[in-house]
């Protein structure tokens, strides 16, 4: 276990982190709904860095992630043809 992973450091701002966090993984939530892949196939949890920066830890099914590596390798296809 990382010591720092559960220290808290005076003046650090982890709320701010928390938050970006929470608003990176209901964007990743909007965005996969948006291209049909089912948001119960994954999971992101808001936490904060022991720096205080925004983390989100995901949870994905194995078909989700098989679906969003899909979605990647369309777009980088894409981005290529362009």
């Amino acid at each position: 276990m990382d010591p720092d992973a559960v220290l808290w450091v005076r003046g650090v701002d982890y709320l701010a982190g928390w938050r970006e966090a929470k608003d990176a993984a209901v964007e990743l939530a909007d965005a996969l709904s948006v291209v049909g892949i089912e948001a119960s196939g994954a999971q992101a949890r808001a936490d904060a860095a022991p720096d205080g920066s925004g983390v989100v830890h995901l949870r994905l099914s194995a078909s989700t992630v098989r679906d969003v590596a899909a979605l990647v390798r369309d777009f980088a296809a894409l981005r290529e043809a362009c």
